[in-house]
Parts: C-alpha cells; structure tokens; sequence
C-alpha cells in the first residue's frame, strides 16, 4: 500500500470531465484553456491535452509550465507584470492580457509581436464570497470604463472578462452575459477573440450543456470573434481525492479521528472559504475528522461513517484537485502529500514524492 497522505488523480473520472469538455466546444466552436491557478499538476496533462486547447495563466511561472509542459495555446496574464519579467513572458504566450490600460501602454514597445488583450470588469459577478469577487468595491481587476478603454481598442485583438465564480446557474450566466453585450456590444465587435474566462460550472451534473453550446456559439456569430472558456474547478471538479490513514481516536464532548494530514497545508481552500471538506460515507457512527497540524482550527468536517472508525483505518477526503495541489504548503513541516496517479487499467502510478530535503530546500 501506497503511504499516506497523498492526492489520488483518477483518470477515468477526469475522462468524464474531459468529454463534457468535447461536446461543449464541438457544439460551439469555443477553445477551452486549462486555468493553471486551479490546477497544474501536469502528470496527467498527456490526457487533458487530448481535449483542451491549451492554458491560462496567472504568473510567469505558470505560463510557463503551460508552455512547456501542456503547450497547444498559451493565455499569459497576470495582475502586474514586472519588467524583468515582460520579456520572458512574450516568449513564451500566444497571446498576452493586460490587466489594466497603464500596464499595457508600460510595455507596449515589448509585446507588440504577439496578440495583446486587456481584463475588462464588468463591475458584477456571481461570486458568493467577497473574497473571490472580482467585482468587488475598489477592485483591482481590469478596466471598466468604456471610454477609456476606446483610446486603446487600436493595439489590442481581445477582452478577458473574469465574473462567474462556480456558477451552475445558466440562466444566471445568460443574464449577465446579455448585460456585458448591452454594455460593450461595441468594442466586442471591433474584437478578433473573447474570453469569458473560468468558473462556470459545465460539468456538473445537470448542466444544461446544449444550452450553454448554443448561447455561446450564438454570442460568437454576433460579434465575430473566437470565445474562450478558461475552466479550472470545471476540468477537475470529482476527479481526485486526498487520501489519509487515521493516527488518533479521542472524545472531547465529540468523537475526533486526527488523520496524517492537515487542512491548513493540504485542502487550504477549506479553511480559506471556512468549507468543510467532502467525504463519500455514511452511517450511524459521526466523526469529526481533524489535521494533525498545531491549528486548533486544522478540521476536515464532521461525517458519519457505516462503522466506528480506528487507529489506522484510511480515509478519502473527496473532490481534492482545485486550489488544493497549487496551494499545498509546508506548514508545521507536515510531510506534502505524494501525487498518485489511478490509471485507466486502476493500477496506480506515483507521480511524485516530497521528503525532508524539499522541505529543507524550500526555506533557504
């Protein structure tokens, strides 16, 4: 048995994603671009190639881990480019987004071989927590006023429009999305490409899929251009789990298991959005499932299980691969999880494994 803790990645349950992922962009003509902040782990990155049509990115760094490791198309954006970075960044993207009008004019001389875009803000999004909103008052996330955004339609082909936050709504998203055609419907026909970035939600069980096909395809037609979806959680979501053995039982007023892992330095995302985590069990025996990290607060949620649980018992904390893996830390030198890897065949393959020296070598 392989050691625990370690995130598992399923191939035939990232197969399910990847040929929803199909069906939307042979209906309707969009590209699909891996959304990199979301998830990186490129061990399986030979499979999601094979239906997506490249990456976006949030940094240097990862744009160029797209190119070098998913290549196909590569988005770069970031919220500031430095300009020991601009350079290097050109070289490698296909296209290169502008956060805001000042950043673009600062290295228009060094970006003028390769296509540019800028964020546009519609100022609205589905977001749920102020945190993740990108709409929020003072936002720092692209450009919103039209007239401004005029004097520079001349040196850019594209907008990126970032708003839904895991919207399964499509009537929410046909709504806004008439709102920004209202709003901007005349620069979006002065434009080759558009991106809608990422966050909606078109895997999930019952999205209508068509119907986001057809809207999309139709918002092609009316402005002449070529849409992007940037999925993350999407291309993901139910495709791995976080697998953990049980160190401790104990009864504090409830019964506690402390597993081999920690939510601070493994599932941040949990404690960040105050989120429990995701267990596929149930019965008459509830748990509270907790890190063995110093924070008081490291806990996985409470769950019930078909049989009292016991010291060594291994557990799955489901729905482990967004903002988990990319997020994963060294707090309290709690061991990394290894990366694993359930081939098709359900053999599996460790990808990766993290000891003392890369702990060590993270810190100086």
């Amino acid at each position: 048995m392989i050691q625990t803790p370690y995130y598992l990645i399923d191939r035939t349950r990232l197969a399910r994603n990847m040929a929803v992922m199909d069906e939307l962009r042979a209906a309707s003509g969009v590209k699909c671009l891996l959304a990199l902040k979301c998830f990186a782990t490129w061990g399986v990155f030979d499979q999601m190639r094979q239906h997506m049509d490249g990456t976006t990115s949030s940094s240097l760094y990862e744009l160029r881990l797209g190119r070098e490791k998913f290549g196909l198309e590569t988005h770069a954006y970031s919220v500031g480019w430095a300009d020991h970075e601009i350079a290097e960044a050109v070289g490698y993207a296909d296209k290169i987004i502008f956060n805001s009008i000042s950043q673009m004019e600062r290295f228009d001389n060094q970006s003028a071989q390769i296509a540019r875009g800028l964020r546009l803000n519609p100022r609205f999004s589905t977001s749920g927590f102020d945190l993740a909103d990108p709409a929020r008052p003072y936002s720092r996330l692209g450009e919103w006023d039209a007239a401004r955004i005029e004097r520079v339609m001349d040196r850019i082909s594209g907008f990126m429009i970032h708003y839904n936050c895991e919207n399964a709504d499509f009537d929410l998203f046909d709504r806004q999305l008439a709102r920004i055609e209202d709003e901007f419907g005349g620069l979006l026909k002065r434009l080759k490409w558009v991106s809608l970035g990422g966050g909606i939600h078109f895997t999930g069980d019952g999205y209508p899929v068509q119907k986001l096909a057809a809207r999309l395809k139709a918002f092609q037609d009316r402005f002449g251009v070529q849409v992007y979806l940037e999925p993350g959680e999407a291309a993901i979501t139910g495709a791995a789990s976080l697998e953990v053995t049980v160190l401790d039982i104990l009864n504090n007023g409830k019964d506690l298991a402390i597993v081999d892992s920690s939510v601070e330095a493994h599932m941040l995302d949990l404690l960040i959005y105050r989120q429990p985590g995701k267990m596929e069990t149930d019965g008459p025996y509830p748990y509270m499932v907790c890190g063995k990290s110093c924070l008081a607060g490291d806990v996985f949620g409470e769950f019930s299980f078909a049989n009292p649980l016991s010291v060594g018992d291994r557990l799955s904390i489901a729905d482990a691969a967004g903002y988990t893996m990319v997020k994963k830390n060294w707090f309290n030198g709690v061991k990394m999880p290894s990366i694993v890897i359930r081939e098709a065949d359900g053999s599996l393959t460790v990808a990766r494994e993290f000891g003392y020296t890369d702990y060590r070598d993270s810190l100086g």
